[in-house]
């Protein structure tokens, strides 16, 4: 579910993407690019960078600064591509909102997994982000492979599972009612939800940030208090506060408890979707 307008092109990394031909188990004929870094520290950190509806990974780097960041910072990223639904990631399936399901989930958990081998990675620094149909996925993951992220941050998403038994993921075969933020529920119901997604899962979730704009009639801003609601059950932490004008003029920051494990943006003016902030997820990353 997407529509990328108005989002400038990033400064030049300095290395092309590698492409990578195996990683393990892909169910769903994933495709897989990389930007490693000329000097890799040791045990970098990793981060899933997940692409909207209709695009590619190699179209989400050119979007975003993550790669000349990874030049600067040291970091590994994963840009995977689907060429399934008007590329667009399964977020509605039974085995995609499994884990271990055989769904696009199980495919990017495997990159996941074969990147913290190839470049000696460090596990506890793993990380997502996304954009739209990116940012929904992000949600699944963090839902299915909680174990495996230590933080997410994306733009314009919805709550994992809130496309559960949709015919499929893309503007021409979803549901509307999930774009349109007409599933609504409990925080207790939506942190069942994903609790089905990993039945027996009792560690700790990834910490999320999520960002949102106030005028996006595409995935319509409700789904923002969707996500937050779940998070915020799954995380078990309460609204605090706002705080206006952060990070920039015209977006509101919304603090759960100490601000540590859960934060929403609401963007006041921005339609589908808020162009990333990459700055500010690599300072929530702890990057």
């Amino acid at each position: 579910m997407l529509g990328v307008g108005g989002v400038a092109s990033a400064q030049a990394p300095q290395n092309a993407l590698k492409p990578i031909c195996s990683w393990g188990p892909n169910p769903t004929n994933l495709e897989l690019k990389v930007y490693v870094p000329s000097k890799l520290p040791p045990k970098p950190a990793v981060i899933l960078a997940i692409h909207y509806c209709g695009g590619t990974g190699p179209a989400y780097a050119n979007l975003t600064e993550y790669s000349s960041l990874a030049d600067s910072k040291g970091f590994v990223v994963l840009y995977p591509t689907t060429n399934n639904d008007n590329h667009c990631w399964d977020v509605a399936s039974t085995r995609s909102l499994t884990r271990n399901g055989g769904g696009d989930s199980t495919g990017l958990a495997h990159m996941v997994r074969w990147a913290i081998r190839k470049y000696r990675a460090d596990p506890r620094r793993v990380f997502l982000t996304g954009i739209s149909s990116g940012c929904l996925m992000s949600n699944v993951m963090a839902a299915t492979y909680p174990d495996l992220f230590a933080a997410a941050s994306c733009y314009s998403g919805a709550a994992a599972g809130c496309l559960a038994g949709s015919p499929g993921s893309s503007p021409a075969t979803a549901d509307p009612a999930c774009g349109a933020g007409r599933i609504v529920k409990t925080p207790a119901e939506w942190a069942a939800v994903a609790g089905d997604m990993y039945p027996g899962y009792t560690g700790a979730y990834p910490r999320f940030q999520t960002w949102h704009g106030e005028a996006d009639d595409f995935v319509s801003y409700p789904n923002l208090a969707e996500q937050l609601k779940q998070w915020s059950a799954l995380l078990s932490v309460s609204f605090s506060h706002n705080v206006t004008d952060t990070p920039e003029p015209g977006y509101t920051k919304m603090v759960y408890g100490d601000g540590t494990k859960l934060v929403g943006y609401s963007a006041r003016g921005v339609g589908h979707v808020v162009p990333a902030h990459e700055t500010s997820d690599l300072e929530w990353f702890g990057l």
